[in-house]
Formats: structure tokens, sequence, C-alpha cells
């Protein structure tokens, strides 16, 4: 009973946290979807409740029909053990079902989850809630950066919260960690949770490096960008390099040149930009031509996850030089849960270390975030390794 009580405080806790996100938006702001890889809040609600309505109340709950046979189809994101559903570029067509009727849904599976939760209490269940409960950690951050792309393609720029504080200064001396030559071991190991491309405590051999403890911050990479970083070809892959000419990329995301003071656009509106606080929102293209112009490079994820006690992380998401690849042993999980991560494991860049966006309780040092490299709107930064 006592770990009964406690999945169902994480659990209402967290659906409680998905609200608060939501609650400086206004009617029209829940529908908007401006680019294909971002979706509208609407639809974030509506996904987070079906995936406790498909994988937990359907099969587990005696008795529970589903609420609306058209959700599956609208709410589904990539799964194709349950057939066909919106094309993700169409999630901001969906006018219907109301914001109204999805939270009355969400209202809902609520409901019908904490009565589950209080009749069953199953190592199995358990097990599926706990992942419920981290998918939608993981869209209350998605949900955030979703919210300022929206936002910050408004062309007034508006404020979302007074209060959300995105850029917290470093206040350590840089210096450079030395990391001896050595087999070290990565991966995950314990009851805690964690997701399945965690999984394989495996050796990898490191040679001897050095990884800065600070991030690269505004004011360094605006050295980069004044001595022509991004019209130079020679610090740039060749995909990155036409990337940044085909979208005319001149700087970081959200970063606006006024009267001749760049300034940047963030949760709490157009700021002028602090040059000591951490770079943000950058590709791995962007990352990978700064360490080639300082002569440097980005760490792999291995090398991240044995020095990462010697610094803080949670500010960003750090784009790693690792591919996102299946650990030794890899097995993906039987049903649905299988198409979680592991058909992703191609054409992606391994990100480590959370952001300020991440949800509390979320991330810790084997997490592997993974994203395409020229993607940008999440709260993306650079380590420096050599």
């Amino acid at each position: 009973m006592i770990i009964t009580n406690q999945i169902i405080t994480d659990f209402l806790q967290t659906r409680q946290a998905t609200d608060e996100i939501c609650a400086p938006l206004i009617m029209e702001d829940y529908v908007v979807q401006p680019d294909v890889n971002v979706s509208p809040p609407k639809w974030h609600i509506g996904h987070t409740t079906w995936f406790f309505e498909a994988f937990i109340l359907l099969p587990h709950k005696a008795n529970y029909t589903e609420y609306n046979p058209d959700f599956t189809y609208i709410f589904n994101s990539y799964y194709e053990t349950f057939g066909k559903r919106v094309s993700r570029a169409d999630r901001g067509n969906l006018t219907r079902p109301s914001v109204e009727d999805v939270y009355r849904y969400r209202d809902h599976v609520t409901n019908q989850m904490t009565d589950l939760l209080e009749e069953n209490q199953s190592e199995e269940l358990m097990k599926l809630v706990e992942t419920g409960i981290h998918h939608e950690k993981q869209h209350q951050e998605l949900l955030l950066t979703d919210i300022k792309f929206i936002l910050g393609s408004n062309p007034l720029l508006p404020s979302y919260s007074a209060t959300f504080e995105e850029h917290r200064l470093e206040k350590q001396k840089n210096k450079w960690i030395k990391i001896p030559e050595g087999v070290y071991e990565i991966g995950h190991i314990g009851r805690d949770f964690c997701y399945d491309n965690e999984l394989g405590k495996h050796k990898v051999f490191l040679h001897p490096y050095k990884i800065s403890n600070k991030l690269v911050t505004n004011g360094e990479y605006l050295q980069f960008m004044q001595d022509g970083g991004y019209k130079n070809f020679k610090y740039w892959h060749a995909e990155a390099w036409d990337w940044i000419n085909q979208n005319k990329i001149l700087a970081p995301l959200y970063w606006h040149l006024v009267d001749g003071i760049w300034q940047q656009y963030t949760l709490k509106g157009l700021k002028e930009i602090d040059l000591e606080t951490p770079l943000t929102h950058i590709s791995y293209f962007e990352a990978y031509a700064y360490a080639q112009w300082k002569e440097l490079r980005l760490p792999t994820e291995f090398e991240w996850e044995v020095a990462q006690e010697y610094f803080d992380w949670g500010r960003r998401w750090e784009w790693t030089e690792s591919a996102y690849l299946p650990y030794p042993g890899f097995a993906k999980e039987e049903g649905a849960l299988g198409e979680y991560n592991g058909k992703f494991m191609v054409n992606q860049k391994v990100l480590r270390g959370g952001s300020v966006a991440t949800a509390k309780n979320h991330t810790r040092y084997t997490y592997r975030n993974f994203f395409h490299p020229h993607l940008r709107w999440q709260f993306t930064g650079i380590r420096l390794a050599k």
C-alpha cells in the first residue's frame, strides 16, 4: 500500500505540473503549430492522456471502455501497434475536439487511473504507470519548448511567464578537467527508473582527454559570429553548410539584431543577451562548427558520462559527438513500448545532461536524449573537450 500511495501521489503531481505549465496560455495558444517539429499544447494534453488510457486503462481496468474511438487516431504519436494516425504536420489542423473537450477527457482518465491504482498493486502495473509518469514529464519539457517556439514565432514576441528563469549563470571559474586513459563502465544499473536505451552496463576504453567544467556562453559564441563563423565553410560539415545557406542561418534560434544590439527571445519576452550565461538553442551543426573554430571538439557521450561528477549539469542539453546507437545487448520491450526508443536509433546525435525545462526528478547522468543534427528548439548548448 505504501508503494501504491506513493505512485498515486507521483501520478497526480505529474498531472498537476502539466496543468501548471499550460496555466498562462490563452485559448488561441493551444492549437498553433508553426513548425512540423512543434506540436500544439492541446495535442500534448490529449496525447499524454491517451497514453495512460491506451497502455494502462484499456488492458488493465475491468470494464473500462474507450472514451472516444477517434482519440487514438488523433492523439497517437508514432506507435504503429495502434494503427493509423494523424500525420505530425497536421496536428495544428485539429480545431476539433475543443480544448474544453480535451480537458474533460484528461479529467476522466486521471480519475479512472486513480481508481485503478487504489485497487491494483501489481508489479507489472506499477512499472507501466512509472513509465507513463516519465513519459508525461518528457512532454512537459516539450510543452515548454513548443510554447516558446509558438510565442517566439508570434510577431509581437509575447511573454509566457514573468518568473520562468531560463538563463542561470555558472559561477565557477573556467577549468579543464583531466580524465586519465582507462576502461570505464557506462550505462544504468540499479532499480531506479530509466529508459531501455540506458540499459546494458558495459565497458568502454577512453584515451586521456580534458573536458571543460563550464558551458560555452553567449559572449563566447558571439565572438565566433563576429569572426565570420557562419560565413566560413571550413568550420562546417558539408550538410551543415548547405543547411545554414539554404535557411539563411546567421545566429542561434531566437536571436534578433535590434538597432545593432543582439537580443534574445525568452519565455519572459525579448531581452538583451546576457553575455555571461550559457548559450542555448543551437543545432549540433553549430556546436560542431564552434568547436572547430576553437580548434577543440565536442565530447563523446561516454566522455561526458565519465566526467559528469566534476561539473554542474541540467542547464542545457549538451550535444555530444556520439551517434544515437544501441548499447551492447540492447533489446526492445515486447508490445507497443518496444517502439519507444529503439526505432529512432539512426541519423541522430546523443545529448546529455538535461535543461532548465526538464521536469523535476526526470533526468539522471545516464539519460540519453537524441535529436537530428539540425534541430534547435530545445534548450541545447555546448561543452567542449580536447
